[in-house]
């Protein structure tokens, strides 16, 4: 004799399949970046370093709050420069396993040299996410290197607005309007690769553009 059961094989498997694609889509939308001009990523950025990657292992990070190890992965790194951040060399940056959780992913063969930001630990160590400013150093205009040295950290008085679409304005003398999105479609655009928002002498900013130093008074400052 077989009872009948209130639900069917089929209903199972159906629900089954929601969940899955409803936990698929939670963990692909679980890492979300706002995009940011390079000068506002080296502002906001507690280490800014050029590097190659030379190594890579996973290791343990203390325990969730099931007592569950924490995974993270470990890139060994050979420090090229620094531009912002501690006295000593950094040597190893973090990050979590997958980009699901903004975990990053690097060439590990020391063939390629990276220009990367992150936050500095209460331990000193320097951790990075999908949502940091990590670019081959090769791709990098002349301009943006430049502003890594000197023009960038001129500039971090100011506030870089982005405009995603019309109208849009600043709302205050020390901001600069990031358009790249809305003229040319794209993060790495005009204003991205070749300008830098700088204070002038009176507090107010504007954007910059060219590899010489700006003239002490800023009065020159090119508007894209």
């Amino acid at each position: 004799m077989f009872i009948k059961m209130p639900f069917s094989v089929n209903g199972i498997l159906c629900t089954l399949a929601l969940l899955v694609l409803w936990r698929a889509e939670e963990l692909a939308e679980a890492c979300s970046c706002a995009p940011v001009h390079p000068q506002q990523a080296f502002c906001n950025a507690d280490v800014v370093i050029r590097a190659k990657v030379v190594g890579e292992r996973e290791v343990d990070s203390g325990n969730d709050v099931y007592g569950n190890p924490i995974k993270r992965i470990q890139y060994e790194v050979k420090q090229i420069k620094m531009f912002k951040g501690p006295n000593q060399d950094i040597d190893a940056i973090f990050t979590a396993p997958v980009s699901a959780v903004c975990g990053v992913t690097l060439d590990v063969t020391g063939k390629k040299e990276y220009l990367i930001s992150g936050k500095a630990e209460a331990d000193g160590r320097m951790h990075v996410t999908l949502c940091d400013y990590i670019m081959p150093w090769d791709s990098l205009s002349n301009t943006q290197k430049k502003g890594l040295s000197q023009r960038y950290q001129m500039g971090c008085d100011c506030k870089i607005v982005r405009c995603p679409s019309l109208p849009c304005e600043i709302s205050a003398p020390e901001e600069c309007l990031w358009t790249d999105m809305m003229i040319e479609k794209q993060v790495h655009g005009r204003q991205a690769n070749h300008y830098a928002c700088v204070k002038r002498v009176d507090g107010s900013c504007s954007w910059y553009r060219g590899i010489a130093s700006p003239k002490k008074e800023f009065l020159d400052a090119d508007d894209p």
